[in-house]
């Protein structure tokens, strides 16, 4: 078998085994990648809350990163919940230029607990983002870091967090719709993957399985606009595949049983 590429994951646990380094970790090896990791926090967490968080500090995040940097060879790097400022320098500090740096900005869990505060936004806008490659928020991760009104269209929020410096992908749409669109820009240029919407409410760690897969395609050598796709089609079927589970009693995990997803696609 051909070595995997290392695909390095800087992220919280989720107990319910829907989001964070759960859903980065399964979806890596959906994907043919090996999945590394720098806890950044550990969450009681299931289907209808996160109920408590212990965040980790900088230096003991520093060290985690420092140990995979130095023995196995990362392709390319997602950071989700980061949980503190002084994280994101961290992150910044270690990857950023170093290798392809995916920014999924965790401020928000599915549920509506807060999981950033302001100087995290702001260590995100200032520091982190500036020095990225590309960053998958959704729309309101998008508005808390442009400060933008709740009626900015989508373009214009991407446009916006491009100012910044990062290549986007713009993640969302009304499922109600039939068509979900995510907006990409890079280098000024904005272009509209839409893709067929899938219903569900089990959708409970959909972002970290869409940026885990983004950066799986970047270790790969993809360019942006088609690893956005890649990560669209595995994510549309993930939520296909969930889609009639009855599991927990909140809003129910995606799929992450899916196996050889890389081999069939």
């Amino acid at each position: 078998m051909t070595t995997p590429p290392v695909v390095l994951t800087v992220a919280g646990t989720d107990s319910g085994g829907a989001a964070g380094l759960a859903a980065d970790f399964a979806t890596f090896a959906a994907l043919g990648a090996h999945g590394a990791c720098a806890v950044t926090a550990v969450t009681a967490q299931d289907t209808t809350g996160v109920h408590r968080t212990i965040l980790l500090g900088a230096d003991d995040v520093r060290a985690q990163i420092e140990a995979v940097l130095g023995d196995l060879p990362v392709a390319a790097a997602k950071a989700g919940m980061l949980g503190s400022a002084p994280v994101a320098h961290v992150v910044a500090e270690l990857l950023a230029g170093v290798v392809p740096l995916v920014i999924d900005p965790v401020l928000v869990s599915t549920s509506g607990a807060v999981l950033g505060d302001d100087a995290l936004v702001a260590a995100y806008r200032d520091v982190l983002l500036p020095r990225a490659d590309v960053v998958t928020p959704n729309r309101y991760e998008a508005l808390a870091l442009t400060g933008l009104p709740r009626e900015t269209q989508p373009e214009q929020l991407a446009l916006a967090l491009h100012a910044l410096g990062p290549a986007v992908v713009l993640t969302g749409g009304d499922p109600r719709a039939g068509t979900c669109r995510d907006v990409v820009v890079r280098d000024g240029v904005t272009t509209v993957l839409e893709h067929r919407a899938v219903v569900t409410a089990n959708d409970h760690g959909t972002g970290c399985t869409y940026s885990a897969a983004l950066a799986v395609h970047l270790a790969r050598g993809l360019d942006l606009e088609t690893a956005a796709r890649q990560a669209q089609v595995f994510v549309a079927h993930a939520l296909a595949t969930s889609a009639t589970w009855q599991l927990g009693h909140g809003r129910g995990p995606v799929a992450h049983v899916i196996t050889h997803f890389h081999k069939e696609n």
